[in-house]
């Protein structure tokens, strides 16, 4: 027996369409790369998503074909993001931070015809155009008359965003079609030779949104507002402008400016009461709040995701400043949200080392997202909170494949396997132990980085702490930990060593520790494990 519900696909475009209803003068507030701060609203960005909708149709580009950028967190970007998928195109957003030749061959193994870019961006344009051949048509997401002069002796048929806007009516009604069909497209960062591209669908995203928002995961609603941080470049900035559309959040985007000094006032001067972003991001606006000695005025909650967040990080934010912290884990192929940190009625009743205990911890999967931690035979693990495993997990937001990889499926039994080595406890809280890539395997025992780092990072001279495995002819490998000073902070090696007493195994210490002016960091804000144990192995005798 079928039920006798209405079938309606799940659209993109509906998002928008129930944001400019329900929420239409909240507001969205861009800084933008001229400089200036833009208002707009959820009514009016439909509207211009409907005519960029309209100007990609007098452009050319077929049902299905991608939309390239190469642009910040902004409105204009907002638009894109519905106008392409919306009309039934697919966005694929760049990371401006790449090599430009990177750059260029992901272009073109997306297939983009038609890329819109930010006029800061024009000397990466300048670069890659020639190498670009399958882009038709090029978009400066700018003024008619702000189109940077130089870019028209490479591209002579540049277009202004804001005169196609202007030249085209909005579409009557958005499209509509198989929810299955593809939305927007990412390229993953984690990945050795060339990235791989993971391909969104509108169920997908829009199911995403959904789980995102709820209370026990990023916990958003139309009295927010949102800060997203992470970039709309990376994994549709963790869905944060689909969720906040669904629940009709104010939406503030940050643009270029994402040091400190700057998200603070920004977030001062918006009421921003909930922010995502990267640990490194977090240690710059802990920072600025440490010189104005308060928290930003409205500030009361902040996603931490991409890396794994210090005990020192989250204590701070909470015992200090009065910020609620959730730890998050995910990956592209994840939409990117697998686990949200939220702790539940019984931790609450613990002391504040067992919370933290819990916190340190990337969280709980959301409803959609199933997991499994096994062997390496493939055996489950116990869900002890001790045994530690490799991390597989499929639903509904959870890439089958890759975009023309030229490989099988990565699939394992219609599980994903993310490539984390974690633990499991009994209520389900996930903890990432390390990248299977970056595990230390010393005597036939693991050794967590990441934990290493952790603890590292409360000691009060470290400003960043990185640990790499190092070949031993004893243990196969030991940890050395790379370290960079807090400014003036006077420690030394024996410091560092003492600090970890008591505090992990005695064999888990570190056998040296290297102190670094920088750790290179990634495109996505990671520290670079590969290319530092590169330069330490350069470096040894």
């Amino acid at each position: 027996m079928r039920g006798l519900m209405q079938e309606h696909g799940l659209m993109i475009s509906a998002l928008i369409e129930f944001a400019a209803l329900y929420h239409g003068d909240t507001e969205i507030v861009s800084r933008r790369v001229e400089g200036d701060f833009h208002r707009t609203s959820y009514a009016e960005v439909r509207e211009r998503a409907r005519r960029v909708a309209r100007a990609i149709e007098f452009l050319g580009a077929d049902a299905g074909e991608r939309v390239g950028t190469l642009a910040w967190n902004g409105y204009r970007h907002l638009e894109l993001y519905y106008g392409v998928s919306g009309s039934g195109r697919v966005l694929h957003t760049v990371n401006p931070r790449l090599h430009p030749d990177q750059i260029a061959w992901i272009i073109n193994h997306a297939g983009d015809r038609i890329f819109a870019f930010e006029t800061s961006f024009a000397p990466i344009i300048q670069a890659i155009a020639a190498k670009c051949p399958q882009v038709r048509e090029w978009i400066a997401l700018c003024d008619a008359d702000a189109v940077p002069a130089g870019l028209r002796d490479v591209i002579p048929g540049v277009h202004s965003y804001e005169a196609l806007v202007a030249a085209h009516a909005a579409i009557d009604v958005w499209p509509l079609f198989d929810e299955n069909l593809a939305s927007s497209m990412c390229y993953t960062s984690g990945t050795t030779g060339h990235p791989k591209a993971v391909v969104y669908s509108h169920r997908s995203t829009v199911l995403h949104a959904y789980a995102a928002a709820l209370p026990d995961a990023l916990n958003l609603s139309a009295r927010d507002s949102v800060l997203p941080v992470v970039p709309m470049f990376h994994v549709n900035a963790w869905g944060l402008p689909y969720s906040a559309a669904l629940v009709g959040a104010k939406l503030v985007l940050p643009g270029p400016a994402l040091d400190g000094a700057s998200l603070f006032a920004l977030m001062d001067a918006e009421d921003v009461t909930s922010a995502a972003g990267v640990p490194t991001i977090w240690l710059g606006l802990l920072g600025a709040m440490r010189e104005q000695a308060r928290a930003p005025r409205a500030l009361a909650r902040v996603i931490i995701g991409g890396a794994a967040a210090p005990a020192s990080m989250i204590a701070e934010f909470q015992d200090r400043w009065g910020v609620e912290v959730r730890h998050a884990w995910g990956m592209t192929e994840l939409s990117p949200l697998g686990t949200v940190c939220t702790l539940k009625n019984k931790h609450l009743a613990v002391s504040p080392q067992a919370r933290m205990a819990v916190q340190v911890k990337q969280g709980r999967p959301l409803f959609g997202v199933e997991v499994r931690v096994v062997d390496a035979q493939g055996m489950d693990l116990p869900w002890d909170g001790r045994s530690m495993g490799d991390l597989l997990v499929r639903g509904p937001w959870i890439a089958s494949d890759y975009f023309q990889s030229g490989q099988p499926s990565p699939l394992q039994d219609g599980w994903f396997p993310t490539g984390d080595v974690v633990t499991i406890d009994p209520d389900g809280f996930v903890q990432i132990m390390d990248r299977s890539k970056d595990v230390i395997k010393s005597g036939g025992e693991w050794i967590s980085s990441i934990e290493i780092e952790n603890i590292a990072m409360g000691h009060p001279g470290v400003a960043m702490a990185a640990c790499i495995a190092m070949p031993d002819p004893k243990w196969d490998e030991r940890p050395l930990l790379v370290v960079v000073r807090k400014p003036g902070a006077d420690v030394g090696e024996d410091d560092i060593k003492r600090f970890f007493v008591d505090k992990v195994a005695k064999w888990w210490i570190p056998d040296a520790v290297r102190f670094v002016d920088a750790i290179p960091m990634g495109a996505t804000g990671k520290m670079l494990k590969n290319r530092l144990r590169e330069r330490v192995l350069d470096q040894q005798p």
